[in-house]
């Protein structure tokens, strides 16, 4: 496709191995994170958190801890309350941006606690050592709760309950069907049934969350800096808690060192910080240590499957039965990724007749939301499984289980019967030419030869060094790039040189680069002297961030669409210098040239100049 304005030649740097711009920051240790700003007369928080799952707070006693020299307050749940309103629940990738009326939180736990890890209180002091210190001196009058983990007893009638709104622990449910799951069924040469876990899990980025926050005095408002994916949601929810409006709240995430899912939204501790710097008017630390982030930063997966499927002689899949129950944890903080793993249920597969139950409980553990995928790993898990436990019951290799299932070629744009619609697919020649490059039929071979050695050794007859081989054969496609949009805004200085405001903000996916590949293709800047400004929310677009593999396939596609606007006026302008018409006009090798005249154009430094 040719693009307004572009020859069409070869990109120079688009998917050109450079180095990355932001490496020597990087790795040189000049980069700065949250952890390691310093302001003026900075305090430092600590948090109380409980250790029960679930428990009544029938008191808190500070008196000790107010002894420290370097303590300056101890705040409760009631003493912020005034100042801080209730956290809104979020959802994940699916639905970013959206605010959830389901369910709210306290950002310190007022009068019960639902899981081992929520915060009761905090300790402002003024070194991090007495801060820590402090934390034993806080003395927390509990009364243990009956608390519930598994989430199948959760939905008992008589298991105890986290929120009177929420009967049987229940936060959400969901049912679809499509086809004719009865007569498929009964129709079947076997049934294949398996119990499938995804088991909870903790993502673990290098650098842990942390915050710090300090009282605005020109705006009258807040300034937070944190540890996130996505700095403009945090601003917006922000806003909302503390009742201010949005431009007296500004969120800047600088350098993140990973994230996974699980810095995506807003956490109690940024509500906390925001409002505590505004009612003492000091600058404040938090800095999670990674035992808090094993229980107070959200985890994921934590799902059991119960998968059912109606096959016939050949190996082919006529219905499948999926019900997915999701482990919420505490607080229903994202109740889509279980919804993706129902939609991603098929995988590659064309399975007509489909039914997947979706139940989403709350039990006393930490929260569960997005992680690596959020919810179409687990998906692919239960139905790559489930294609060898049927080439198992037939005998039949999984390899030939898989092609005789896959959707065709010719079936796309396919609509799946769990409603998601694939663009586009070849899948029996990508598993060919991946059999290829590992040579499946010799892996097979070696792989019988093996056993045979060891079955022989086992009867005594022959000694055997050698180890089993195991072959696993897995078939995988992906939900990506999640709206609902995403924001670039480019300049071009007098000099020529560009810088790229983006809604998108990394935490080591080298978006910097990337972008800086793409200015210097599409506008014909220097990409020495291409700057990436993010994480921002004073000066970079509105945007939803990063996750979901969004920010070169939304992100991205914005900053083009900015690039367009902003060549069209550089056309203007060579066509003005040229002396020829702006249709005459095109962008060739990093020159805009007069089409036709290889010797005739200007570059956009003489062009910037110009302007």
């Amino acid at each position: 496709m040719l693009q307004k304005g572009i020859a069409m030649t070869p990109a120079a740097l688009m998917g050109t191995r450079v180095r990355r711009k932001e490496d020597p920051r990087l790795i040189t240790g000049t980069a700065t994170y949250v952890g390691d700003l310093k302001l003026s007369g900075m305090h430092y928080v600590t948090l109380v958190r409980s250790p029960y799952a679930h428990a009544r707070i029938r008191g808190i006693n500070a008196t000790a801890a107010l002894q420290y020299p370097d303590v300056v307050a101890v705040i409760t749940g009631d003493d912020l309350a005034p100042h801080c309103g209730l956290l809104p629940l979020q959802g994940g990738e699916a639905n970013v941006g959206a605010q959830s009326s389901r369910q709210s939180r306290n950002v310190l736990a007022v009068e019960r606690v639902r899981y081992v890890g929520e915060a009761v209180a905090a300790i402002i002091a003024t070194s991090p050592a007495t801060a820590v210190d402090a934390i034993a001196d806080v003395l927390v009058d509990w009364e243990p709760l009956p608390a519930i983990v598994d989430p199948e007893q959760a939905m008992a009638e008589d298991a105890p309950q986290l929120f009177d709104t929420l009967p049987n622990n229940i936060a959400y449910s969901r049912q679809r069907q499509a086809g004719s799951l009865d007569d498929a069924f009964a129709g079947a040469f076997r049934i294949v049934k398996q119990r499938l876990i995804s088991q909870r899990l903790a993502g673990m980025p290098l650098e842990t969350r942390a915050v710090v926050a300090a009282p605005d005095a020109t705006t009258g408002g807040v300034t937070v800096w944190t540890s996130t994916q996505t700095p403009h949601l945090v601003r917006d929810a922000l806003a909302r808690v503390l009742n201010l409006p949005t431009n007296q709240v500004r969120v800047v995430a600088p350098e993140v060192g990973g994230g996974f899912g699980v810095k995506i939204g807003i956490y109690p501790e940024e509500a906390l910080l925001a409002a505590l710097s505004r009612m003492h008017n000091l600058p404040l630390r938090w800095v999670e240590s990674r035992l808090e982030h094993m229980t107070a930063t959200t985890h994921g997966r934590a799902q059991i499957a119960d998968v059912e499927a109606a096959v016939q002689p050949d190996g082919t899949v006529t219905a499948l039965r999926m019900r997915i129950l999701a482990n919420l944890g505490a607080y229903p903080v994202d109740i889509e990724n279980p919804i993706l793993t129902a939609k991603m249920a098929v995988g590659v597969y064309q399975i007509p007749n489909v039914e997947t139950t979706t139940i989403s409980v709350c039990t006393n553990t930490t929260p569960v939301a997005a992680y690596r995928g959020a919810g179409r790993p687990e998906a692919a898990y239960y139905i790559e499984r489930l294609m060898d436990l049927v080439a198992a019951e037939l005998g039949i290799d999984p390899v030939d289980v898989r092609r005789k299932n896959f959707i065709p070629p010719e079936a796309f744009p396919y609509t799946t019967p769990t409603r998601a619609v694939y663009d586009s697919g070849n899948y029996d020649a990508a598993l060919t030419k991946a059999l290829e490059r590992a040579d499946y039929t010799a892996l097979r071979a070696e792989q019988r030869h093996r056993l045979e050695a060891f079955k022989a050794a086992s009867a005594g007859s022959v000694s055997h060094s050698q180890s089993l081989l195991g072959i696993g054969v897995s078939c995988y496609v992906e939900i990506c790039g999640f709206g609902p949009y995403e924001s670039a805004r480019v300049r071009v200085e007098p000099s020529g040189a560009v810088t790229v405001y983006t809604g998108i903000s990394p935490h080591g996916q080298g978006t910097t680069t990337t972008f800086a590949q793409i200015v210097a293709d599409q506008l014909g800047a220097d990409f020495d002297q291409v700057i990436v400004q993010h994480g921002d929310t004073a000066g970079t677009p509105m945007g939803i961030g990063t996750m979901g593999s969004r920010s070169l396939a939304v992100g991205g596609t914005a900053l083009v669409h900015a690039i367009e606007q902003v060549r069209d006026k550089a056309r203007q302008v060579a066509a003005h210098i040229l002396e020829v018409e702006v249709e005459d006009i095109f962008l060739v090798n990093g020159c805009y040239q007069v089409q036709g005249v290889p010797g005739k154009g200007v570059t956009l430094n003489e062009i910037a100049e110009r302007a």
